[in-house]
C-alpha cells in the first residue's frame, strides 16, 4: 500500500504520520530500494521519463492505483480512511463515476479484469470485487497480506502484487489465492519498497516508494531489465505541496504512460527514453 504520499487521478489525501508508517515495510541497508541508483555498469537500461504532455489531477487525491483500459476509461485508486476512493471516466472528462470505502478501510492497488475490477487495501485483509462500469462492490475476499500494488498479466491468466517489500506475489484472478512469487533484484541486490505496478505483456514497472523510480521488471525471473528517473515533472513549487510519485498507467496501442503522485495538481503523458 505504501504509506507515502501519491496523487493519481483518484486518490486521496492522507494523514502525514500514517502515509509514513504505511509504506515502510521491508528493505534493508543493502536493497536497492534504499541504496544508491542503479548503475548502467550493471546492464540495467537507464531511462528518464520524458513529458508529452499534462494533464489536470486532483490535488486532494492520495493515488495508490492507476490503470487506463483498452477503451480509454482510467480509473485511479486513492487511500487514506475515510477518503479512500475509486475512479473512473475518459481523460477529458474523469472522473465520471466515483465510489467511496466505508471507514476503516484504506483504498490501494488497482486492477481492470473485463467487466470487473479488483481493489485492495492497506492493513484490513480486505480485496474488493466491483463492477468496472459503475464501481458498484459486488464482493469482498479475504486477503492475507498488506496490500499495495496491483496488475493483471491477461496471457498469463494471473495477478500480480506488491506489499511493500522485494517480492512479487503471483494470485490467482479469480480468487486471490496466491500462486507463487519471485524476488526482485537489480545487479544481483534486491529492489525493496515495490508499490504500484502497471503489467505490460511479460514486464512489470513499479513504482519504488519514497523515490522518483520506477523498476521496469521481467515478470518471470524479477530481473530488473530497466530504471527510470522520474524526477522534476512538477515544479519546486508544487512538489513541496504533494507527496511521492504513485501512479503509473501504460496508454493503451501506443509506448506511453501516465504518470502521478499523490496529491499531485497534474498527471503527465511520459515517454521512457534513453538517458
Amino acid at each position: 500500500m505504501r504509506a507515502a504520499l501519491t496523487v493519481p487521478v483518484v486518490v486521496v489525501a492522507l494523514v502525514g504520520g500514517l502515509l509514513a508508517t504505511s509504506c515502510g515495510t521491508g528493505g534493508g541497508a543493502g536493497e536497492i530500494g534504499r541504496g544508491p541508483a542503479v548503475r548502467a555498469a550493471t546492464g540495467i537500461e537507464q531511462l528518464r521519463a520524458e513529458v508529452v504532455g499534462t494533464l489536470p489531477h486532483d490535488p486532494k487525491a492520495f493515488t495508490q492505483g492507476l490503470e487506463m483500459t483498452e477503451d480509454g476509461t482510467l480509473y485511479e485508486s486513492t487511500g487514506v480512511v475515510g477518503q479512500s476512493s475509486v475512479r473512473a471516466g475518459p481523460l477529458d472528462g474523469f472522473p465520471a463515476v466515483r465510489a467511496e470505502l466505508a471507514r476503516p478501510l484504506f483504498g490501494e492497488g488497482i486492477t481492470v479484469m473485463g467487466p470487473t475490477l479488483w481493489q485492495l487495501t492497506w492493513r484490513n485483509g480486505l480485496a474488493l470485487e466491483r463492477d468496472a462500469r459503475t464501481l458498484a462492490e459486488l464482493r469482498r475476499v479475504p486477503y492475507g497480506d498488506e496490500g499495495w500494488g496491483l496488475c493483471h498479466q491477461r496471457h498469463r491468466d494471473r495477478l500480480v502484487t506488491s506489499n511493500g517489500s522485494s517480492r512479487l506475489t503471483f494470485r490467482n484472478p479469480r480468487t486471490l489465492v496466491k500462486t507463487g512469487e519471485v524476488a526482485v533484484t537489480a545487479g544481483g541486490r534486491p529492489v525493496s519498497r515495490l508499490n504500484e505496478l502497471e503489467c505490460v505483456g511479460d514486464l512489470v514497472y513499479a513504482n519504488v516508494w519514497r523515490s522518483d523510480r520506477i523498476m521496469r521488471i521481467d515478470g518471470n525471473s524479477g530481473t530488473v531489465t530497466g530504471e527510470i528517473d522520474a524526477a522534476g515533472l512538477l515544479t519546486p513549487q508544487e512538489a513541496a505541496r504533494a507527496d511521492v510519485l504513485n501512479g503509473i498507467a501504460a496508454v493503451p496501442g501506443t509506448r506511453q504512460f501516465l504518470l502521478t503522485g499523490k496529491w499531485w495538481p497534474k498527471m503527465f503523458r511520459v515517454a521512457f527514453v534513453p538517458r
